[in-house]
């Protein structure tokens, strides 16, 4: 079987008879199988998506089938699925079994996706590379020598290597943005509030955001438009109503856009990511669109920022971890106080104690207004002038990542150059903004190229629409 690009291309096979959705399910099951040394998949639904396909064929013969029939979809381990195993990819979660499906996921079914299997992830979505899982690390499929980004690197590897159609992730600083960008598929992180958290397990609770990561703008489009939209189970989530995504109108006037004048002249970029990046610019100047520099004052602050916001919400979230109500308890406790030290120091993994302890010092009475609320007036500015800037001008493009996929162990040792890979992806999360990672070519290596676009709050259908038009018009570099 071909490997399809676009759920379209599937349904137009579909209607011609040439393939159903038992074909596809088994397509997708034999390259899993065929590609288990890239470790993505911890869990696979085998016998139940055959099962589901089986269902959703008939459907499609009534006439009666959703939106997705045709679509088989992969869940990052951070999203629950009813009767489903749910870990964060930890050991503290070992045995745990989700009672209830998440919204997005919930959606998903109602339009008869079909989901394949549950991919593995860094443990609680703490990580740039996919090598903090419990479970082993998750290898690219262009090079199986190099991480696919995190955490959600599995969930674009699973894309990446044709082993389902799209993937659910999350996105707290980059997490569906980096690893697309990695692997040369599209990741697509909306508006903080546009699709519901109920059922996504909480690293920071004000940045989490579900995402897509798809081979098309199209697949994106829908699979957004689907999941997204009010909650009653989410108190943060928008009431502001749906648009149709999946309809892409054209995008026909010229553009002004700003791209970010450090992303090209900065020395810690890859000068092969620059100088895909100015070509691209050099297109879009072609097209007959404004292209301006912009420098961002508070870039040296981001990182700083992001990192004192999450481990201080992450310390909050995963205190209920303990041992008590559920998760792993150690055998090894004489007491109350040693259960929850040695449950913890036995589940959790080096970088999610060492982000938990972090978070807990800078929450901690002494230290609280030097770091956390300092961080929060930090974080204002940033939104501020992340705004302004989307206020003038209609996009803000620059590099997804500084690098191209590393090798695995390269940053082992060295934790700042790791969270260096996130440089460009972390303001959109602050902010509170849609994002999307667009292949953009590959270096002299064979390594993917990512095309970050960072648009205003809901400003997802023109954020789409624009996508489409760069592929369509090959302004990308592919």
């Amino acid at each position: 079987m071909k490997n399809y690009s676009s759920l379209n291309e599937i349904k137009a096979d579909i209607a011609a008879g040439t393939v159903n959705c038992t074909d596809l399910v088994g397509h997708y099951l034999k390259n899993i199988e065929a590609n288990k040394h890239l470790n993505a998949f911890i869990e696979v639904y085998a016998e139940e998506a055959r099962a589901k396909a089986i269902e959703v064929d008939a459907k499609i013969k009534a006439g009666t089938a959703g939106k997705l029939a045709g679509m088989v979809v992969g869940l990052k381990d951070v999203i629950c699925h009813k009767d489903h195993g749910l870990q964060a990819s930890s050991k503290i979660l070992n045995g745990f079994v989700s009672l209830f499906d998440a919204t997005a996921v919930k959606k998903l079914i109602a339009e008869d996706a079909i989901i394949i299997g549950r991919q593995s992830c860094d443990e609680f979505a703490m990580g740039s590379s996919n090598e903090k899982s419990a479970f082993g690390v998750v290898k690219n499929f262009d090079d199986p020598s190099r991480v696919p980004g995190g955490s959600s690197g599995a969930s674009a590897v699973a894309v990446q290597a044709d082993l389902c159609m799209a993937s659910l992730g999350s996105d707290t600083g980059g997490s569906v943005r980096q690893p697309a960008a990695f692997c040369g598929v599209i990741g697509f992180k909306p508006t903080y509030s546009r699709i519901s958290r109920y059922g996504l397990i909480a690293y920071a609770s004000s940045f989490d955001s579900i995402g897509v990561i798809a081979k098309s703008v199209a697949d994106t489009a829908l699979v957004l438009e689907v999941i997204a939209g009010h909650d009653d189970n989410d108190s943060t989530v928008s009431f502001k109503e749906v648009p149709q995504y999946s309809a892409l109108p054209a995008t026909d006037k010229k553009l002004n856009i700003a791209y970010l004048k450090e992303s090209v002249e900065s020395e810690g970029v890859n000068e092969e990511i620059k100088k895909a990046t100015l070509a691209t610019i050099e297109k879009l100047k072609a097209e007959g669109h404004t292209l301006t520099p912009v420098a961002f004052p508070y870039l040296d602050y981001i990182l700083p920022t992001y990192y004192v916001l999450t481990t201080a919400e992450a310390s909050t979230n995963l205190s209920r971890y303990d041992g008590v109500r559920y998760g792993h308890r150690s055998a090894n406790t004489t007491d109350l106080e040693s259960m929850y030290k040695k449950s913890k120091s036995e589940g959790f993994g080096a970088e999610v104690k060492k982000r938990i302890m972090l978070g807990t010092f800078v929450l901690s009475a002494d230290y609280y207004d030097a770091y956390f609320t300092k961080a929060q007036k930090v974080r204002r500015l940033i939104k501020e002038k992340t705004d302004s800037l989307l206020n003038e001008f209609d996009f803000l493009i620059m590099p997804t990542t500084p690098t191209t996929a590393f090798k695995i162990g390269e940053f082992s040792d060295d934790a700042l150059a790791m969270y260096l890979a996130d440089v460009f992806t972390v303001s959109a999360n602050l902010a509170g903004i849609p994002g999307v990672s667009l292949p953009n070519g590959r270096d002299t290596q064979g390594l993917a190229i990512g095309l970050q676009v960072l648009s205003k709050s809901f400003g997802e259908q023109e954020l789409l629409s624009f996508s489409d038009y760069l592929i369509k018009n090959k302004i990308l570099n592919n």
